[in-house]
C-alpha cells in the first residue's frame, strides 16, 4: 500500500497540489454545510441502504463486465468493458446524481441545479428530481444543446427546466458559470449537484465515492470470472472525469494496477482546438478548486474543443491532475477522428455503439503494448443514442 492514499483528500480536500475550496463568501455557508455533513450522511446505515436499493431496483446496478471476445481477438489480449452504458439513462451519471439527490433531501433542499454538457448528467438529475418530485433547473451551453438534442427533449418530458448558456464558448464551461451564478442568488433552499469530480471539495471527494460503485463491482465481478480481483489495466475517458475517478477508485492505492486515463485531443493537441488538459494546461483555478487548467499566461480560460460534448471541458478534476503530476496515472489521448474511428470498430466488432466519450477510451487500447495474459478492463461509460446525429455526419462524409 502507499503510504499516503490516492482515493482521498486531505482535510482542506487537496490530492497532493490540487484541490481546495476557492468559493466565493456568499457559497462558503452551503459548502461549509455540505463539507462538515457529507460523510456523516453518505455512510449513515440507512442512506446506505436507500443508496444500495435504488442502484439495484432503478438503476439497474450491478452493470456487467463482458468480455468482448473478438476485440480481445483483434487486439491479442483480454479486454472487458465495464458496461455504465447499460445503467438507466444511458451512462454512469445516475450512480452520482442518485446519491446527491438523497443527500439534498436530507439537508433540507427543495430545489435543484446542474450543469451538464452532453447531456447525460443533466438527464440523470431531471430523471432523480422526477422520481422524488423535486424541483429541477439544468444550465446547458446552447451550442451542447443543438449537439444533444434528444437528451434536452428527455430533460423537458421528465419535468425539467433547460436553461441556455449564451456567453463564451457555450459549452460546459459556461452552463457551469451559470449554475454556480444561481447557486449564489439562492443560496438557502438549492443544493447544486455538481456532475463530475471537479467543483469545490467536498464535491470532487463527494462524487468520487458515489462513482466508485464502478470499481467496487469490477473487484468482484473480474475475480467470479478469472479467480483474481486485480486487472492489469483499467481504461476510461476523461473530461472533468467522473467516470474515471469511479473505475479507478478502487485501485488507486493497488500500484500493480496501471490506471490510463484518456483525454480528448480534438483536432490535434497542438492545433488550438483540443481539450487535452494534463498536455495544454498550467495549475490554476476553476470552477472552486485549483488544477490543471487549459489558459493564457494571464489566466484566462482557452476555449477547448472536443467532438464529444462531455470531454469538452477546460479543466480536469484535482485526483486526475494529482495522478497525472504524481505519475500514478498515465494520460494518453485520442482526436475526434480517433475517436469516430473506435467507435465504429466497437460498434461493427462487438454490437455495442458507445457514446463518443468512451469511444475516446477504446482508441488507445492499442497503444498499451498489452501482453496475450493482460487483463483489462475498459469503462464503457455510455451509449451512443445521444452521438447518432455525429455518427450518422461521420458516415455522410465517407461515402
Amino acid at each position: 500500500m502507499a503510504t499516503q492514499s490516492y482515493q482521498k483528500p486531505d482535510e482542506q480536500g487537496y490530492y497532493g497540489k490540487f484541490g481546495g475550496a476557492y468559493i466565493p463568501e456568499m457559497l462558503h455557508r452551503n459548502v461549509e454545510e455540505l463539507k462538515s455533513r457529507y460523510l456523516e450522511i453518505m455512510y449513515d446505515t440507512e442512506f446506505q441502504k436507500q443508496f444500495r436499493q435504488l442502484l439495484k431496483d432503478y438503476v439497474g446496478r450491478p452493470t456487467p463486465l463482458y468480455f468482448a471476445d473478438r476485440l480481445s481477438k483483434k487486439l491479442g489480449s483480454n479486454v472487458w468493458l465495464k458496461r455504465e452504458d447499460l445503467c438507466h439513462t444511458g451512462a454512469h451519471k445516475i450512480n452520482n446524481t442518485i446519491g446527491q439527490i438523497l443527500l439534498a433531501q436530507r439537508l433540507g433542499k427543495k430545489r435543484i441545479i446542474a450543469e451538464t454538457g452532453a447531456g447525460q448528467h443533466g438527464v440523470a438529475t431531471a430523471t432523480v428530481c422526477a422520481l422524488k418530485g423535486i424541483e429541477c433547473i439544468v444550465y446547458m451551453g446552447s451550442k451542447d444543446i443543438e449537439r444533444q438534442a434528444p437528451n434536452v427533449a428527455r430533460m423537458k418530458m421528465l419535468g425539467a427546466t433547460v436553461i441556455p448558456a449564451t456567453s463564451g464558448s457555450q459549452t460546459l464551461k459556461d452552463a457551469t458559470n451559470e449554475a454556480i451564478r444561481d447557486w449564489i442568488n439562492n443560496p438557502v433552499d438549492t443544493h447544486y449537484i455538481i456532475g463530475s469530480v471537479v467543483g469545490p471539495h467536498p464535491y470532487p471527494d463527494m462524487v468520487a465515492r458515489f462513482q466508485s460503485v464502478i470499481s467496487e463491482e469490477m473487484k468482484w465481478q473480474l475475480k467470479e470470472s478469472t479467480g483474481k480481483e486485480l486487472p492489469t489495466h483499467v481504461v476510461a475517458c476523461v473530461g472533468g472525469g467522473s467516470n474515471a475517478a469511479g473505475a479507478f477508485y478502487h485501485f488507486l492505492d493497488e500500484l500493480s494496477v496501471q490506471l490510463v486515463a484518456v483525454e480528448a485531443a480534438g483536432h490535434g493537441v497542438n492545433t488550438g482546438m483540443s481539450a487535452a488538459t494534463t498536455q495544454l494546461g498550467t495549475p490554476g483555478v476553476l470552477h472552486g478548486s485549483k488544477s490543471l487548467v487549459m489558459q493564457t499566461a494571464d489566466g484566462q480560460v482557452i476555449e477547448p474543443h472536443s467532438i464529444s460534448a462531455g470531454l469538452d471541458y477546460p479543466g480536469i478534476g484535482p485526483m486526475h491532475a494529482h495522478l497525472f503530476d504524481s505519475g500514478r496515472g498515465k494520460f494518453l489521448h485520442a482526436t475526434d477522428d480517433q475517436s469516430l474511428e473506435a467507435a465504429f470498430e466497437l460498434a461493427r466488432l462487438e454490437g455495442i455503439i458507445p457514446a463518443l466519450e468512451s469511444a475516446h477510451a477504446i482508441y488507445v487500447l492499442d497503444q498499451l503494448g498489452l501482453k496475450k495474459d493482460d487483463q483489462v478492463i475498459v469503462c464503457l461509460s455510455g451509449r451512443g443514442d445521444k452521438d447518432l446525429a455525429t455518427y450518422m455526419k461521420a458516415m455522410e462524409e465517407k461515402k
